[in-house]
């Protein structure tokens, strides 16, 4: 079963707030502003591919029954008497 899309979201939001918090605590504003870029593009790249993946997850459609065999042949021998 495929994770749910708010925990794949969540997933990436904690990994990028972890490496960005570090960069604040060194002060490094040219990194931060890497990973705010980089986050915003991994999240769209992300969510693109979500919708891919449940567009994909559409279940088909139901399958016709099978033929009947022997309701195939009373139709049959039905017509045929009727001649």
């Amino acid at each position: 079963m495929p994770r749910q899309r708010q925990q794949i979201l969540d997933n990436l939001d904690a990994v990028y707030r972890e490496a960005y918090d570090r960069a604040e605590q060194a002060t490094d504003a040219r990194l931060m502003a890497d990973l705010d870029a980089a986050y915003q593009r991994e999240q769209l790249l992300l969510e693109v591919l979500l919708d891919i993946r449940d567009a994909l997850a559409v279940p088909a459609a139901p399958r016709a029954a099978a033929p009947d065999p022997v309701g195939a042949l009373e139709t049959i021998r039905r017509i045929t008497r009727l001649r």
